[in-house]
């Protein structure tokens, strides 16, 4: 951050509300980018926003969409406003997805209950973490099985062995968030980081923000 963009978000916060800036403070406070989470060709375009949901909900700052399949947009009624807090970042093909978080230092965990994978209270949360989940019909490709450095699984009791994704995907996001925080481990935003999304956030709340950032840089 430099001190131009200082000026803007104090000039910029000067159109919200008190409640709303302390909102930005207390849900950051609260985000994480150790983990993150990608979702591969969801046909129900439900699923794709209840996940943002479950995203946003327990402080999952990113989510990657992969539609090499289905190009879809986002439910704006499911996901209940998280488009706005939630950073999604969406991808044409399986390969650019997995390269893009590997880039970040994501380790590649696939969510199955197949194989042998390591049961949800047993995953190692010290690595940040890219979890990968498909359809409830198909799974995840063979491709990113066959990249991933390591597996996940729900533990299930019953004869049912799987569940629709945004029901695993919402176990899983609150389960590991939960073990975050109660550890050591240093999850939580950078200083540059929480101003790029207080000023982020600060400009999505504000009408005709052109307008009014504009007018900024003509003072």
């Amino acid at each position: 951050m430099n001190t131009k963009e200082k000026a803007l978000l104090e000039y910029l916060q000067g159109f919200i509300t008190e409640n709303r800036k302390e909102g930005f403070k207390r849900v950051l406070q609260n985000r994480t980018q150790h983990f993150t989470i990608a979702i591969e060709d969801v046909y129900q375009l439900h699923n794709t926003s209840a996940v943002m949901r479950s995203c946003e909900v327990f402080g999952i700052q990113e989510l990657h969409v992969i539609e090499q399949k289905f190009g879809k947009r986002i439910d704006k009624e499911i996901a209940m406003g998280a488009q706005k807090w939630v950073d999604v970042n969406r991808y044409s093909t399986i390969q650019s997805c997995i390269d893009a978080v590997k880039s970040k230092g994501y380790q590649i965990i696939a969510t199955t209950p197949h194989n042998n994978s390591c049961l949800l209270q047993d995953f190692d949360i010290t690595k940040p973490s890219a979890l990968f989940f498909g359809t409830e019909k198909e799974g995840l490709s063979e491709e990113i099985m066959q990249q991933a450095d390591g597996f996940v699984k729900i533990p299930m009791v019953g004869f049912t062995e799987s569940l629709n994704i945004s029901v695993s995907a919402a176990i899983i996001i609150q389960d590991i968030t939960a073990r975050l925080r109660r550890s050591n481990l240093q999850w939580q935003l950078t200083e540059e980081e929480i101003f790029e999304k207080t000023l982020d956030w600060t400009r999505k709340s504000i009408k005709d923000i052109d307008f009014i950032e504009k007018k900024f840089y003509e003072l």
